[in-house]
């Protein structure tokens, strides 16, 4: 199977190729306090991180083989406002700790990707803290880029804000120091044996900075993958501007849980189309829930769920499960502080008992894992209407064909040369399958 690659762009590292991740919001996970009212300087170390351990076996049985931590550095409040991008968060634990889950992760075969908050940082950041009382002296001055024109001692430092949060500062993104700090932290992490980052809020960014930042981060560790957390915009310009591995592709999301929500099938198709142009630049990262959004089973509905699974796992991308989504947990994200209280919840000492819901994951991730030309493939989509639609992806010797079925009706629908069914349920026929209401179904040739 050929791969085309933008040229400048190193091609992803072999290993993106197969591998799912399973994405856990560790404050959130442990049940930490995201709202503590001491100051983080002051606060005991709480020793958590190993929470997370005992569902890492989960994460091997489902069949995935990536963990993506959330903000996991020392910060104020929900992780997103760090205050020091070298030390763990005192309410997840310490360096060791942290080393004791990589550890663990890596001993069963499960590769770690670490959140890297680099737009912004906390007002209570140090740096910041020292524009506050020595103002445009301060060494770390150079990394907010501020006009101190009109500034006196004692006044607000003029800086700008992320999108308006008065707790998040911006750093300056045309500062060599900006430049020289995110190569610094995101080399101490590598080192330390993580293998890769998220980039938060990349679409904040511009792609020239991450061009600077990549390649020199890429020359002491060139199989580590870079995914950009981009919801507007260019998604193939800024891949190609800016040299990162893959972008969030939140334009496949939004058209799966509006085109399973609404009964709109056409919008799903549409979605599929315009994420199949991405292929020819680069492959980007999907999923069907996230720490930022309501969970699938509260945005489509609890039985629909699976619907959104098959599509997740059977259309090109580097796929990510947010954790509990594989048990159809629910939680609907809220516009008013604490609104992301729901979706990021306390997880119990263990794995609780697989659903059907679960299996189904276990199963279609067992398919991707057999077939990973998967993460590049081509999609068509072989029949739609506005309750029913059946995607064919494939190469010249393989073919997997997803059907799904929003109506509250059986369904008969073409699934061409498709002869086994792998994951969901259904009657097949000579050249179609029979959905009963609701149903779906994954089926392979």
């Amino acid at each position: 199977m050929t791969t085309d690659i933008v040229p400048d762009r190193p091609a992803e590292p072999d290993w993106v190729r197969h591998v799912m991740w399973w994405h856990v919001y560790p404050l959130g996970f442990v049940g930490a306090e995201i709202r503590p009212e001491a100051p983080w300087a002051d606060r005991a170390v709480e020793h958590r991180l190993d929470r997370i351990t005992p569902w890492l076996d989960h994460v091997v049985d489902l069949g995935l083989n990536g963990l993506l931590l959330g903000p996991v550095f020392a910060s104020s409040t929900h992780g997103y406002d760090t205050v020091d991008h070298l030390r763990i968060d005192p309410r997840l634990g310490d360096d060791d700790d942290f080393d004791a889950l990589v550890r663990a992760a890596h001993d069963r075969g499960v590769r770690v990707l670490l959140d890297g908050v680099f737009n912004h940082v906390g007002r209570e950041h140090p740096a910041f803290r020292a524009l506050e009382t020595q103002g445009p002296a301060a060494d770390s001055a150079p990394l907010f880029g501020i006009d101190w024109t009109g500034w006196n001692p004692g006044d607000p430092v003029p800086v700008g804000l992320f999108e308006g949060h008065d707790i998040l500062v911006a750093l300056d993104h045309t500062a060599q120091a900006t430049e020289d700090l995110v190569v610094e932290v995101m080399t101490h992490w590598l080192a330390r044996g993580v293998d890769g980052w998220r980039l938060d809020a990349a679409y904040a960014v511009s792609p020239a900075f991450w061009a600077r930042v990549l390649p020199r981060v890429r020359e002491q560790f060139p199989d580590a993958w870079f995914s950009g957390e981009v919801i507007h915009g260019d998604a193939a310009a800024i891949v190609s501007a800016s040299t990162m591995d893959s972008t969030t592709q939140y334009e496949l999301w939004q058209g799966t849980w509006h085109g399973i929500a609404d009964r709109n099938c056409h919008e799903l198709a549409h979605a599929i189309g315009r994420h199949d142009a991405l292929l020819s630049t680069f492959v980007p990262t999907t999923f069907v829930g996230n720490h930022d959004v309501s969970r699938i089973a509260s945005a489509v509905g609890e039985r629909f769920a699976g619907h959104a699974a098959a599509v997740l796992f059977t259309v090109a991308g580097t796929p990510v499960v947010y954790a509990g989504d594989e048990y159809g947990w629910t939680g609907v994200k809220e516009e008013r502080e604490g609104g992301d209280d729901a979706v990021r919840p306390a997880f119990p000492d263990a794995p609780p008992a697989a659903t059907d819901l679960t299996h189904a994951h276990e199963a279609l991730i067992a398919l991707r894992r057999r077939e990973p030309w998967l993460h590049r493939a081509h999609t068509d989509v072989t029949h739609v209407e506005n309750t029913a639609i059946v995607l064919r992806t494939a190469t010249a010797d393989a073919a997997v064909v997803t059907a799904l079925n929003l109506g509250d009706d059986p369904v008969e629908l073409p699934v061409a040369d498709a002869t086994r069914v792998e994951a969901g349920g259904g009657d097949l026929r000579d050249g179609t399958v029979v959905l009963p209401a609701a149903g779906w179904a994954v089926l392979s040739r």
